[in-house]
């Protein structure tokens, strides 16, 4: 008999409450963001002052801190999905596109703000590549403990 994923975390007892599950995203990513900033690997292009987010967008990312905001957010999503690629991260921070008369339209994001974060946690041994079951991007031992230490 088969029995299903509810029944299974039931019967293992849950999982393991880390301060990712404990506080909102919002304030995790803040908190998280804080800290990559004292990380050497990780450090904010000079190039990322003039780009967009995504094609959707209209302006230059103006946000001061945005470089470390989206890192935390991309480990974030690495740790709840285990295994993400750039694709999927850009379909997540895509936006709607206004195009004057016609109707908004989906655009994803910006692959190479993602791709240069990944890599840059690749460099700081928080992430690494994987091909199979899928290829993607997987956390290390070090980058669990690193976002489960993060209060």
């Amino acid at each position: 008999m088969k029995i299903g994923n509810f029944q299974t975390f039931i019967r293992l007892g849950g999982i393991k409450m880390t301060s990712i599950y404990k506080i909102s995203g919002i304030e995790y990513n803040q908190k998280l963001a804080e800290a990559l900033k004292e990380i050497p690997e990780i450090k904010e292009p000079e190039w990322v002052k003039f780009v967009k987010s995504g094609s959707g967008k209209q302006r230059p990312i103006n946000e001061p801190d945005f470089w470390y905001k989206r890192a935390a957010s991309i480990l974030r999503q690495i740790y709840l999905n285990n295994i993400v690629g750039v694709n999927r991260l850009k379909t997540k921070y895509g936006n709607k596109k206004n195009r004057g008369m016609k109707p908004e339209k989906f655009v994803k994001g910006s692959g190479k703000i993602i791709r240069v974060i990944l890599q840059q946690a690749d460099k700081a041994g928080f992430t690494e590549m994987i091909k199979k079951p899928k290829a993607g991007r997987k956390l290390t031992e070090k980058g669990k403990g690193f976002l489960d230490g993060v209060n």
